[in-house]
Parts: C-alpha cells; sequence; structure tokens
C-alpha cells in the first residue's frame, strides 16, 4: 500500500506530461504503512508514564514534522507534565475506515515547540483534521518525536 502523492507536470521544454511521485512522509525506517497513517487524519492514542509509573492513555492528533512523530497538547496537561519528567512516549494509531490497518510507534521527544513555531505545527496538525486553523483560545504547544521503533500490520 503506498499513499504516495502522483502529480502531472511538463517536462521541461517538450509538453509532454510526466508524471512525478511524492514519497509517503516520515522516516523510512519505519514501516510504510505506520507512516501512511500517521500522515492520514487517523485518531492515535498516546502512552505517557504518571509519576507513580503507571500508565496513562489518551487520544490525539499526530503528523509528521519532517522525520518526527508530532502532536500537540496544553502545556499544563497530563502528558505534558508526564513528558517533562519522562520523554519515553508510545503512540498507537489505526485507520478510521479499516480498523485492521495499525501501527504503533515508539521514542522519546525531542522537541517542544512553543510560541510562534508552536503554533505553526498545531495549525498543520489541526487542518488535516478539522480543515481549519486551531482555535486561539487556549495556549497550545506541539511535542516533536524521535522515533526508535515502530511496528505496522493490517489483517484485513
Amino acid at each position: 500500500m503506498t499513499n504516495a502523492t502522483v502529480t502531472m507536470s511538463s517536462a521541461a521544454g517538450n509538453g509532454r506530461p510526466r508524471m512525478t511521485t511524492t514519497p509517503t512522509p516520515g522516516p523510512t525506517t519505519v514501516p510504510e504503512l505506520a507512516r501512511d497513517l500517521v500522515a492520514g487524519p487517523h485518531l492515535a492514542h498516546l502512552a505517557t508514564l504518571n509519576p507513580d509509573g503507571s500508565p496513562h492513555t489518551v487520544p490525539l492528533w499526530v503528523a509528521w514534522e519532517g522525520d518526527r512523530l508530532a502532536f500537540l497538547t496544553g502545556p499544563r496537561s497530563r502528558k505534558a507534565r508526564n513528558i517533562d519528567r519522562d520523554p519515553r512516549v508510545a503512540v498507537s494509531v489505526a485507520h478510521t475506515e479499516r480498523p485492521w490497518e495499525m501501527a504503533s510507534l515508539s521514542g522519546r521527544v525531542e522537541s517542544v515547540l512553543v510560541g510562534g513555531a508552536g503554533w505553526a505545527v498545531v495549525d498543520r496538525i489541526s487542518r488535516a483534521y478539522t480543515g481549519a486553523d486551531y482555535p486561539r483560545g487556549e495556549e497550545r504547544i506541539a511535542f516533536l518525536v524521535d522515533v526508535e521503533h515502530a511496528t505496522a500490520a493490517s489483517f484485513g
């Protein structure tokens, strides 16, 4: 399966159309299905560790920001506080219409984007899911994860 974008353009000088493909975003070390699922607007779940070591999971939106997995939250949310203490995270994502297609990714938060840089990522993610920028009523920040391990499977 591939979600690579195919576009038609004119070849230089000869007037004939030429096909070009844009590869699926995300690091090439991540399985293509996992890259596709993160690139599409599919609901994901993030797992972090609470202070007592118990798991904390929450649904959220995800996207690729270059080769890093990106997600957003409020700066004082439970997940933000957990990540500040321990940057290890795990994300699972399943296809919205084909839930038998799923992926699991884990790694460490390597960057926290605040201010204009954070809002740029937040808005890109929001547009993928809603078609509009994220509302400005609450403060939001973006987290970028270096994916260290990823698996994907399709049982359909």
